[in-house]
């Protein structure tokens, strides 16, 4: 099993919160290898003042794009919980002012529009901007593995003009970073002056999934129960910016896709066909209890990974799509401003749009993916 950064920092390196006010960025994922939650370990060894919580919540109970307000934690009613996916804007001055170190630990899944990554480069331009105006505080990034390894990147790059939550820095859509070497990227390439530290893993190496930790997975986010959800994800949360399902309001979201209109064994038949690599399909009907289509029967696939280390979600987000557009030229509609904001460029829905070959648009982007690689080599921690 791996050593984790929140235990490093609580025993090798607890020197850094010595005599200082802390703040945590966590959530119900921020457990050590034992599942002991990093509040209670902090609230035994240091001086914890404040919770910060990204989208979902302090607990994870929450679905996405839900807003929650800030509040006080239940078990210690002198912490204050601010909500950054909140019904309020943050007043980061005034938090700051009481704070000499923000630790940020949160289990990340590895893929640029999971808005956590978002949520820890917000904060750290909160810091940045606090840093220009006299209050230095300290960024300490208790890192955790990436749970699709750190070798594979997929996806185009973000255009800078689609930046948003779900679209927080020009990387590509599956970047093969740790959440700390991520941090090190945006803060060496930003030029950011307040300090950062990285509480690095002992034991992690690149190679690595999650399920070759010996660690627990705890769900990320209430739809993403496992770590099959978190392989294809990268690729079938493009299908959020359509009229496709995605299989939310399912006991398998991104692992499902479909639509009533769909015919689930001729689609399941094309992509067994198509012999991708690391899955397999299997025709199915399903009614999702909320979102897309709810209580409507959708017929679809089921994707089934046979092995996770060969599977290229991208490609086959990209030639699902296809086929689909294809059969159903009058049915498949594209949500255009949440696809593009997810894709980080419209070039990818209109060359999908205008027929573009599926091999062609996979091309695309390995020149960026080849750049990005060299990228970040200086900045790889493991």
């Amino acid at each position: 099993m791996i050593k984790l950064g929140i235990t490093q920092l609580l025993t090798d390196k607890h020197e850094w919160l010595s005599g200082k006010s802390v703040g945590l960025l966590t959530n119900h994922t921020g457990v050590d290898e034992n599942l002991t939650q990093n509040i209670t370990l902090l609230n035994e060894c240091a001086n914890l003042v404040a919770l910060f919580s990204p989208e979902h919540g302090l607990w994870g109970a929450a679905q996405d794009g839900v807003k929650i307000a800030n509040s006080k934690h239940h078990q210690n009613q002198t912490l204050q919980i601010y909500s950054l996916y909140g019904t309020t804007p943050i007043v980061w001055d005034k938090i700051l002012s009481n704070l000499d170190v923000l630790i940020y630990d949160i289990q990340d899944v590895g893929v640029r529009y999971y808005t956590y990554l978002g949520t820890l480069l917000e904060t750290m331009k909160a810091l940045e901007t606090a840093m220009k105006s006299g209050k230095c505080v300290e960024c300490i990034v208790a890192d955790r593995p990436n749970p699709l390894g750190g070798i594979c990147i997929e996806g185009p790059k973000l255009e800078t003009s689609y930046t948003s939550l779900v679209g927080p820095y020009p990387i590509p859509v599956r970047y093969g970073l740790t959440i700390g070497e991520i941090a090190t990227v945006y803060h060496n390439e930003q030029r950011c002056h307040f300090p950062i530290k990285i509480a690095k893993m002992e034991g992690w190496h690149r190679e690595m999934w999650y399920n070759e930790t010996g660690l627990f997975w705890v769900p990320p986010s209430p739809n993403m129960p496992t770590l099959e959800t978190a392989t294809l994800y990268p690729g079938t949360c493009l299908f959020e910016g359509t009229n496709v399902s995605e299989g939310r309001g399912t006991t398998k979201p991104f692992e499902y896709i479909g639509a009533p209109w769909i015919d689930n064994q001729k689609f399941a038949t094309q992509l067994n066909e198509l012999r991708l690599s690391g899955v397999l399909f299997r025709p199915i009907t399903f009614t999702p209890q909320f979102s897309k289509y709810k209580e409507e029967v959708c017929h679809g696939v089921s994707i089934h990974i046979s092995d996770q280390k060969q599977v290229a979600s991208l490609e086959i987000a990209i030639w699902m799509l296809g086929l689909l557009i294809n059969e159903y030229p009058n049915k498949l509609e594209f949500r255009e401003t949440h696809f593009d904001r997810l894709a980080g460029n419209s070039t990818l829905r209109n060359a999908l749009s205008s027929g573009v070959p599926c091999d062609d648009i996979i091309e695309s982007w390995s020149a960026e993916v080849e750049r990005f690689c060299e990228r970040r080599e200086p900045y790889l921690l493991y």
